[in-house]
């Protein structure tokens, strides 16, 4: 499980205009549609062509929970592809992005200043640079540490170094133990 980076599909997910399938059926439907072919699903979902078929015609309604996991994961991932583009450009040049957490946070700073990690609460709305970076290092395959790391840059200029009106002499931020984490476009 990735925490950013399913993070950022669900802030891109809220972008959608029309609502995912639902139902098993409906959720093979699309897929045969968009892989123009029963067997290309097949494989994709590692379970027999038959058993596709069966799906799309509604003879299977139910599909065991580690099957309707990875069909639902794999229908969100092609669900309105212009939509999340276009999501994650205005994120990328106009809007930005929106991060709430609840982590331990903390930072190297100079000797004397008060920099002991510490549970915090924040709500702070990034620069659309950030939210750029965040998205294509997600795009190219980053791990979670990485856009971990891109996010704690971000909240040290944004949030700490308030866009370099304070703190000037902060050298890195601490972000660990994360309890909750959800972004926003």
């Amino acid at each position: 499980m990735s925490l950013f980076g399913d993070g950022l599909d669900a802030a891109v997910h809220k972008a959608f205009t029309r609502p995912v399938p639902k139902s098993a059926s409906a959720q093979m439907r699309y897929l045969v549609k968009q892989l123009k072919g029963t067997k290309a699903v097949a494989q994709m979902l590692r379970i027999s062509q038959r058993t596709v078929e069966r799906y799309v015609k509604e003879q299977i309604k139910k599909p065991r929970p580690d099957l309707a996991a990875r069909l639902e994961g794999e229908v969100k991932k092609r669900w309105q592809p212009q939509i999340r583009a276009k999501a994650r450009q205005k994120a990328a040049t106009i809007g930005g992005i929106v991060i709430d957490t609840r982590a331990r946070i903390g930072y190297t700073a100079p000797i004397g200043t008060t920099d002991e990690d510490r549970l915090r609460h924040l709500t702070v709305a990034l620069p659309p640079r950030y939210a750029a970076r965040l998205f294509d290092a997600q795009e190219t395959g980053a791990t979670d540490q990485r856009l971990q790391q891109i996010a704690a840059e971000a909240l040290k200029e944004v949030y700490f170094q308030d866009s370099g009106r304070r703190a000037g002499s902060l050298e890195e931020v601490r972000f660990a133990d994360i309890e909750h984490l959800e972004f926003d476009l």
